[in-house]
């Protein structure tokens, strides 16, 4: 059988209590800084009564060596020189590999196919010859499933990423560190949950030094394991699993984790991941610091509440900033989302000459445009989309102006077609177009008045823009007109014309086609 430090499951009288575990994170102590220091406490920014422990800024750039290492120091002679099993997507892995790197010893690690090569690549920089990374199945389970398996043949020990005491303790060190920071007491504390070690051990070691803190777990809409261990009495399995926060994406949480969770958590509460993104664009503005989704989850928690906290000192952890590149596309674009600055309109106009202009000069000429979605696909109606940041109360005015006006719309935040930016056109619609690429200088009005000199005989019959943060906007715009003389004498005033606004290049008739 795999060796580890789990105690009985099936007899739950045999769990270790809280003083046990408060006891395994006084020993952890003097091991885990055998290999690193204590990370930071910061105070978010000068105006918000919130502070985040810096776990990004561990060797790892998240806080999972800390169990780790713990665990495997606790490896006899025997069981070093076996080697060790682990499966894990990502930060667990990497813990591993550190420890059995400075430990001497050798670790199995199995990871899904689908876990991106930047943690694949991290696993075997912090490990060297000390690991082998075995890509196994297309989900955690199925990693885990082939680990324990493995571990099982080869009679090799399994460290469990967050069911196991040891490991547990190892990640409550960190909150040793805040105590001993010297910031006065906290009064709540956010701590994200997938498996629920770091929150165990967390919360653990904060009420026994702060006998009044609220601890609060958040997790996941869609990864809330945790909470349905809790409330059912035993660990359960979600039916469906979303893995956008990939480091606390657990189906089915622990037992060992759940006994002290039930004890120790004295709330749940969920976040969607755009609040999760809201949370990660909060923490770039305030410290220039852009952590993984799961890392930011315990924030976006005291996001959703912090207008009801009044002056209470709080605590969320940064656990981790291993995130892949490609996601910033999607945090960037969910930020405003979820924290309801942005919304997307879906609008009904008139199919003519001059609607659109109207539409942007009279109803929305106050208001920050950050996106456009519009092509023709009906010769009678159009129905642009238009993406606004706003305040939230902001919203409440624009529309009640709109329906005064009488103008038909619909809030089309969250849609697929909005989603994915899928942009239709009917090319059979379109008499004599001209589709050009164009850049604009990134402030208020520039489009308009390019919109307003250039564009009075024509109809736009397609509008592709989005907000991209730099100091010029860029725009596909397809233009239809009445004649082919209309259309040569828009073509020479655009590219020919030294204005705030460049025509970049017009799109040939080829790569029209491509446009559907």
């Amino acid at each position: 059988m795999p060796k580890n430090s789990i105690v009985n499951k099936r007899d739950p009288s045999a769990y270790p209590s809280i003083d046990d575990l408060f006891q395994a994170i006084l020993e952890a102590r003097q091991r885990v800084y055998e290999i690193a220091r204590p990370t930071p406490l910061n105070r978010l920014s000068e105006t918000e009564n919130v502070y985040i422990k810096r776990e990004d800024l561990s060797p790892i750039h998240a806080y999972k060596w800390r169990g780790a290492y713990n665990r495997m120091s606790l490896l006899s002679d025997e069981e070093r020189r076996e080697g060790v099993v682990c499966a894990s997507a990502g930060n667990h892995a990497q813990g591993v590999a550190l420890a059995a790197s400075k430990l001497g010893t050798k670790a199995e690690i199995f990871m899904p196919r689908s876990t991106p090569m930047m943690k694949q690549e991290s696993v075997k920089t912090f490990g060297g010859a000390a690991v082998n990374v075995r890509l196994e199945g297309d989900s955690y389970d199925d990693a885990s499933r082939a680990a324990h398996a493995y571990s099982e043949s080869e009679e090799k020990t399994f460290i469990h990423p967050y069911d196991d005491l040891a490991v547990m303790a190892g990640q409550g060190t960190l909150a040793d560190e805040v105590v001993m920071s010297g910031e006065k007491d906290f009064d709540v504390a956010y701590l994200q949950i997938g498996g629920g070690g770091m929150a165990a051990g967390v919360a653990c070691w904060l009420k026994r030094y702060y006998p009044n803190i609220e601890i609060v777990g958040v997790e996941g809409v869609d990864q809330a394991s945790m909470a349905a261990a809790v409330a059912e009495g035993s660990p359960i399995e979600l039916d469906y699993l979303d893995v956008f926060c990939d480091g606390t994406a657990v189906k089915k949480a622990g037992r060992l984790t759940s006994h002290f969770c039930k004890r120790l958590i004295d709330r749940f509460i969920t976040v969607t991941n755009d609040e999760v993104c809201a949370g990660i664009q909060l923490l770039w503005e305030s410290q220039r610091l852009i952590p993984e989704p799961a890392g930011a989850m315990g924030l976006a928690g005291w996001l959703k509440e912090k207008e009801t906290l009044g002056g209470k000192r709080a605590l969320s952890i940064i656990c981790g900033s291993n995130m892949d590149f490609g996601q910033l596309s999607y945090v960037v674009r969910h930020a405003g989302i979820g924290s309801a600055h942005r919304r997307y309109y879906r609008f009904q106009i008139p199919e003519r000459a001059g609607a659109l202009l109207h539409l942007l000069e009279t109803f929305l000429e106050s208001v920050n445009i950050i996106e456009f979605q519009h092509g023709l696909v009906d010769g009678g109606k159009a129905k642009p989309v238009i993406g606004i940041d706003a305040m939230p109360e902001q919203f409440a005015v624009l529309e009640q102006q709109l329906e005064k006006l009488g103008v038909v719309f619909e809030d089309a935040t969250g849609d697929e077609d909005v989603e994915f930016r899928i942009i239709r056109y009917d090319a059979s619609l379109i008499k004599y177009p001209c589709f050009i690429k164009i850049e604009f200088p990134e402030r208020a009005g520039a489009l308009h008045d390019f919109l307003l000199g250039s564009c009075q005989n024509s109809s736009i019959v397609y509008f592709n823009y989005n907000y991209t943060g730099e100091r010029v906007g860029r725009a596909l715009i397809g233009f239809d007109f009445e004649s082919n003389a209309g259309r040569e004498g828009f073509r020479q005033r655009v590219f020919g014309s030294d204005t705030i606004l460049r025509a970049v290049s017009e799109i040939s008739p080829n790569a029209l086609e491509r446009i559907v």
